[in-house]
């Protein structure tokens, strides 16, 4: 493993972070670089350096193809004072399975856990201490080559840098709106929309704003071959609790694999519920709420962690949950999820890294 260098910023007065922190506005003082040269046998070169902004040719072939892979993870001060980690080794994992898909050199996993760790401990007095508050950690890789022709890139940066972020719902866990739509599609099997790549992003803006107009804070996708059948939410994967069982849409290669959406598959099994990765069709969703085999629906993912589902459209149909109370389950899971991420829960999966 290479020794990671350190050229770091002497900070000479206290950290004061913004008293309403605004998610990905406010940035800590040091980053973690590290650079690839396919001339020069690889990655080469791990720093934590000052944050500051990017030397970058016009001609770099991320700003014309495209070639840009990221992740999104939390570290958390809890309960007990201690600096913690959620799941950091899955969060890599799927950086490297984004960065096959899209030719772009693999990491040493190892190097990037370290890299994390040491990064969080040297600007840890940025991490918020009020309740629902995190440090958000946000690794992005990109082609750097100054070269205009489509082909992967030979040259490469990794960085990760750190933003204190607040709730994702300051005034409390409430239930969103959500638009599923025909209109538009997000990815389709055997392409990349199981990978956190950029343009998976840009793609889903327009639908995105459209929902806002109307009036709903994220986009419920549909496949992209008969438009019927359940995706993703935007930022989250979807969960659909019926009467008998807990659903989730497969992972077919059209879906991001969350991280968060993993582990509540596993809490659901842990706690005997009825749980089924399956495809599911837009028209059982209207069914079930009619008949009332439809009990809720919830998104899961990093930033919010839970998404209570509090309206749903589709097209000339309206299904109206509650908008002031979130569902049940969903609430019993965030109140498990944020438990052990803040340390008041026992963390009996061991999903926890720590600060030494």
């Amino acid at each position: 493993m290479a020794e990671i260098n350190f050229e770091l910023e002497e900070r000479t007065t206290k950290v004061e972070l913004p008293e309403n922190l605004i998610f990905g506005r406010t940035f800590t003082d040091h980053v973690f670089e590290m650079d690839y040269d396919e001339a020069l046998g690889g990655w080469h070169s791990p720093t934590i350096k000052k944050y500051s902004n990017l030397n970058l040719s016009p001609a770099a072939m991320v700003l014309h193809y495209g070639q840009s892979i990221f992740e999104g993870l939390k570290a958390y001060k809890q309960v007990d004072g201690r600096i913690a980690l959620f799941r950091p080794e899955k969060n890599i994992e799927r950086l490297n399975n984004s960065a096959r898909k899209m030719c772009i050199p693999e990491v040493d996993s190892d190097l990037v856990l370290k890299a994390l760790l040491e990064l969080v401990k040297i600007d840890q007095d940025w991490i918020p201490t009020k309740k629902g508050h995190s440090l958000y950690i946000r690794p992005v890789m990109f082609a750097t080559d100054p070269f205009l022709g489509v082909r992967p890139g030979n040259n490469y940066k990794l960085i990760i840098m750190l933003s204190p972020v607040g709730p994702y719902y300051p005034e409390g866990f409430k239930p969103v709106p959500i638009l599923a739509t025909d209109k538009y599609v997000r990815a389709v099997r055997k392409g990349v929309g199981d990978c956190k790549t950029a343009g998976n992003y840009a793609a889903s803006l327009a639908a995105q704003r459209e929902a806002r107009k109307l009036g709903y804070t994220q986009v419920l996708w549909l496949d992209a071959i008969e438009q019927k059948y359940l995706e993703e939410v935007g930022t989250m994967n979807i969960f659909v609790h019926f009467e008998n069982e807990v659903a989730t849409p497969p992972l077919q290669g059209t879906i991001l694999p969350g991280v968060t959406r993993n582990s509540v598959l596993q809490i659901l099994r842990d706690w005997g519920y009825n749980v089924n990765e399956r495809r599911i069709h837009i028209d059982e969703i209207l069914s079930g709420y009619k008949n009332g085999n439809l009990k809720e629906l919830f998104g899961t993912g990093t930033a919010a962690v839970i998404s209570s589902i509090g309206k749903l459209s589709y097209n000339d149909e309206l299904l109206n949950f509650n908008s002031e109370e979130a569902g049940e389950l969903g609430l019993k899971l965030y109140e498990e999820i944020t438990g052990i991420q803040y340390g008041r829960v026992e963390d009996r999966y061991n999903w926890m890294t720590y600060l030494d």
